[in-house]
């Protein structure tokens, strides 16, 4: 089934206490799973997460219940398939778009939990994207854009909507990020951030100009969502 493409300008999440069955259930195994992952990328960090469940699309608000988890049960559910459907991995993503319309994508480094792989600045919300109670996805944007890219909020300007795409049991909320340089500019930029840290989570940058630049270590999300906005351009 193809990804399906919602706009919405409010996001309603809450997040509240609830055992999730399978983390319980598949302790032992999700245990074993991830001191199998930790060997082989030692860096992995058994932390807390935030997945959703309940999503409702109703006009421009799109609303969930979130709960708290650890890394590992998030990394077993993933790993092994989804087998909860009940269950989504609800994050946002910051698409930068350079002045020329360019999207600028990076490559996650080999010693992430998703090395190799080309998207925009993401990742699965935590404790630190929680305000009263609710999950803050614009947050955790701004915070995950800095942490991967070195750009803060005074380099982009953030679009008012926000295109959440949903593809399995995933559910992408993006944002465009309009920054007034060309992509070719902003990729020097973010490299020579790259080159000041110690350990980057990206390992390259890349450009998209048109569907050409579209590869399979894109995940159908993210392609899914360039596509529908070269196809507006």
């Amino acid at each position: 089934m193809p990804p399906a493409i919602h706009r919405v300008t409010q996001l309603d999440l809450k997040c509240g206490a609830w055992t999730w069955p399978f983390a319980v259930e598949r302790r032992v195994d999700i245990d074993a799973h991830f001191a199998h992952q930790q060997a082989e990328k030692p860096k992995l960090w058994n932390g807390r997460v935030l997945l959703g469940r309940n999503p409702v699309f109703s006009g421009e608000r799109f609303s969930a219940d979130y709960f708290e988890v650890d890394f590992a049960s998030f990394l077993a559910w993933r790993d092994w398939g989804f087998p909860d459907k009940s269950v989504f991995n609800g994050f946002g993503m910051g698409a930068l778009r350079g002045s020329d319309g360019v999207f600028v994508l990076g490559e996650m480094a080999a010693h992430t939990a998703n090395g190799g792989r080309i998207y925009f600045p993401s990742g699965t919300p935590d404790l630190d994207d929680l305000r009263d109670g609710m999950v803050d996805i614009p947050g955790s944007v701004v915070r995950e854009v800095e942490e991967e890219t070195g750009l803060t909020s005074v380099d982009y300007r953030a679009g008012a909507h926000w295109d959440c795409v949903v593809s399995g049991a995933g559910t992408a909320m993006i944002r465009i990020l309009n920054v007034d340089v060309t992509g070719e500019a902003l990729r020097a930029r973010i490299a020579a951030s790259l080159a000041r840290q110690h350990q980057p989570e990206l390992s390259a940058i890349h450009l998209v100009r048109d569907t050409r630049d579209l590869t399979a270590a894109m995940p159908r999300f993210v392609t899914a969502f360039i596509e529908k906005q070269l196809a507006r351009s």
